[in-house]
Parts: C-alpha cells; structure tokens; sequence
C-alpha cells in the first residue's frame, strides 16, 4: 500500500520503472511457479465506493481523500510456509516505496 498522493505526484518516468520492476518480480514469481495471479489496479480517482446504510444507497467517487493509504495491486501465491511468503514478499520491489502486506486466504468469518 503507498500513499495516493504519492502515486500521484510520482514522476512518469520513475513510475514506468517502478512498473517494469514489478512485471520482472511477477515473471520470476510465474518462473517458480509460486505465481497464481497478478493484478495492477486502477488508480483510486477511478473507483468507486459503494454502501447502503439505515437503507440508504451511496456512492462517492475517487479519489478517497480520507484514505491513507491505496492498495496498488495484489499477488495471490502457492507458498508452503509462511516463512516462504514473508522471503517472498520481501523481494517485492514495492517494499522500497510501499508497504506489502502478507495474508493468507480463508473464509471471512470466524473460526
């Protein structure tokens, strides 16, 4: 996760290396075979945010200035530990400009 602003105010050209640096981390992933899915998402000026509360429907658009942060994409990977993930998480070049968060898949509720 970084900071909207700071994806914002990014140079393009820092941001095109930043990206190419995450296609290579992505290709390396697949090349482990740990890779089972990638995905990029859109800037928050672009979404949109829904809810219903007291039966009333809202809908804002981006960009979310009460936000702190923004999730910039996701990896979904096969590890067999979560020693394996935190290795791998901590090869992310995102890590030197964001923070990389690990989690592991379940339901979403309680046990």
């Amino acid at each position: 996760m970084e900071s909207g602003e700071q994806r914002r105010s990014r140079p393009k050209e820092e941001g095109r290396r930043a990206m190419d640096r995450m296609l290579r981390f992505s290709e390396d992933l697949k090349a482990r075979g740990v890779l089972k899915v990638s995905e990029s998402l859109r800037p928050d000026t672009e979404g949109v945010r829904l809810e219903v509360r007291g039966g009333k429907r809202t809908f804002s658009d981006g960009p979310f200035t009460e936000s702190k942060e923004i999730i910039g994409g996701i990896f979904l990977l096969e590890c067999r530990t979560r020693e394996e993930a935190l290795a791998i998480a901590n090869e992310c070049p995102a890590i030197e400009w964001a923070t990389v968060e690990v989690r592991e898949t379940g339901p979403c509720y309680g046990d």
